[in-house]
C-alpha cells in the first residue's frame, strides 16, 4: 500500500509553506487558529480541485482572497505537493495554482513524477496540465497519472460534528449506497447493513465496540423500510426494550462514537484517513478507546488526525504527535520525538506536557 510521505502546502490559508514528513499515525496539536484544521482542510480543497471543481469550489468559498495566505496581494501564487511510497517506489503529485484578477485561480501548472529507485538515479516527470482553468488528472491516461488519482482519492476527509434534527446520518439513504463511508456518515446504515451481510465478524467488533461505551445498546435492527425496499436508517435495540430507537434517539456523543468505530473497524480502510477534532462531544472512557481505535487502525492504513482532546493525547507516543504553532503570523509544523520529552514523561503524561506549554501548540 503507498502512503503519503511527503507532504508540501505553500500560500494555502495560514500555511505559507511547510513540508511535512509523514508517518502511519499523525496527531496533530495546538492552539484554535494554528492551523490544524487548515491542514485538514487542504485536502477537502485538493479533492475538488482534481474533480475539476475548482472555479465552483471558489466561488462558494467568497473568492482566492479566502484561500490564500494573506490573500493576492500577499500571495498570488498556491502550491500543493504530494509523494507517495511504497517500498522504492515513489509517485509525485505536483499542482501549481495562480490567482486572477477576478479573485480567482487556475491550474499554471499540473505534473506527475514517478521515482523507481532501485533502477533509476533521477525520477520520471510527465506534464499532465499548463495554463488551465481546471485540473486534467482525472482525464490523463498516463500510468503516474492513473496513481496520482487513486493516491488523492485514498485521501478521505471525515467530520462527524454534525448530529443536528436534519443530519443526514439521521434520515434514509439507499440501501445500495455502500461503496464506502461517506464523509459526513450520510449512508451509514447502507454500510453498516452490508458490513452486516458481508462482513459479519467485523460488525460484530463494531456492535460489541459500542456496547463499551454505550452499555444500554443491545445492537442494531438493519433492513430496508417496508415502504421502500430501496432505502434504510439506522435502527437499533435497548437492552431490555423492545421500543423502536432510531439514530434520533441516541446521544450526540454515541451517535459520533458509532460513525468512528464504523469507519475504523471497516474491514478495507481508505488509503489514508483524516479526521478533524473526533473527541468532539465523547465521555473520557470512549476517548480512551477512541485512542486505540486509531492506533489499531494506523496498523491497516494511514492516519491524520487534528484535536484539542488531552486525554486523546495522553494516549499516543511522542512520535505520534505534531505540534502546529501560529509563528510569525504562519502555521508551523514540528513532529514531536521521544528526545524532546526525554525525561519528562518519567513523571508526566504527555498530554500534562502539552497543558504546561513543555511542547508547543499553546495559546
Amino acid at each position: 500500500m503507498r502512503t503519503l510521505e511527503k507532504l508540501t502546502i505553500r500560500n494555502f490559508k495560514s500555511i505559507r509553506e511547510q513540508t511535512l514528513d509523514l508517518g502511519r499515525l499523525n496527531v496533530f496539536i495546538g492552539a484554535n487558529g494554528a492551523g490544524k484544521s487548515n491542514l485538514i482542510a487542504s485536502f477537502r480543497f485538493l479533492s475538488e480541485v482534481i474533480s475539476a471543481n475548482l472555479a465552483q469550489h471558489i466561488r462558494v468559498r467568497g473568492g482566492a482572497d479566502k484561500l490564500l495566505y494573506f490573500g493576492r496581494k500577499r500571495s498570488n501564487e498556491m502550491e500543493f505537493s504530494l509523494e507517495f511510497g511504497e517500498d522504492t517506489n515513489t509517485n509525485k503529485y505536483q499542482l501549481v495554482l495562480n490567482s486572477t484578477d477576478d479573485d480567482s485561480l487556475f491550474v499554471a501548472r499540473e505534473k506527475v513524477h514517478y521515482h523507481d529507485k532501485r533502477h533509476h538515479a533521477d525520477p520520471s516527470c510527465h506534464t499532465i496540465a499548463s495554463d488551465t482553468a481546471e485540473s486534467k488528472l482525472r482525464l490523463d491516461s498516463h500510468i503516474s497519472a492513473r496513481r496520482a488519482t487513486e493516491d488523492l482519492d485514498g485521501c478521505r476527509v471525515y467530520h462527524f460534528h454534525d448530529t443536528s434534527d436534519t443530519a443526514a446520518v439521521k434520515g434514509t439513504s439507499k440501501i445500495d449506497d455502500n461503496r464506502y463511508l461517506r464523509p459526513q456518515a450520510e449512508n451509514l446504515a447502507a454500510f453498516l447493513y452490508w458490513m452486516q451481510k458481508k462482513h459479519p465478524s467485523q460488525f460484530d467488533l463494531v456492535e460489541c465496540t459500542i456496547r463499551q461505551v454505550a452499555p444500554f445498546f443491545e445492537g442494531f435492527r438493519l433492513e430496508h423500510s417496508r415502504l421502500n425496499e430501496e432505502t434504510i436508517r439506522l435502527e437499533w435495540k435497548e437492552v431490555g426494550n423492545d421500543a423502536y430507537f432510531n439514530a434520533s434517539s441516541l446521544s450526540d456523543g454515541t451517535l459520533r462514537f458509532i460513525c468512528l468505530a464504523t469507519l475504523l473497524l471497516q474491514p478495507d480502510l481508505p488509503a489514508t484517513v483524516l479526521l478533524d477534532e473526533p473527541e468532539l462531544g465523547l465521555h473520557p472512557a470512549a476517548l480512551t478507546l477512541l485512542a486505540g481505535l486509531l492506533s489499531s487502525a494506523a496498523s491497516r492504513t494511514q492516519v491524520i488526525v487534528a484535536t484539542q482532546s488531552v486525554t486523546l493525547v495522553n494516549q499516543f507516543e511522542p512520535e505520534d504527535v505534531w505540534t502546529v504553532d501560529r509563528e510569525d503570523s504562519q502555521s508551523v509544523f514540528r513532529r514531536l520525538s521521544a528526545e524532546s520529552t526525554d525525561g519528562w514523561l518519567e513523571d508526566y503524561s504527555l498530554g500534562e506536557l502539552w497543558e504546561k506549554n513543555r511542547l508547543g501548540a499553546r495559546p
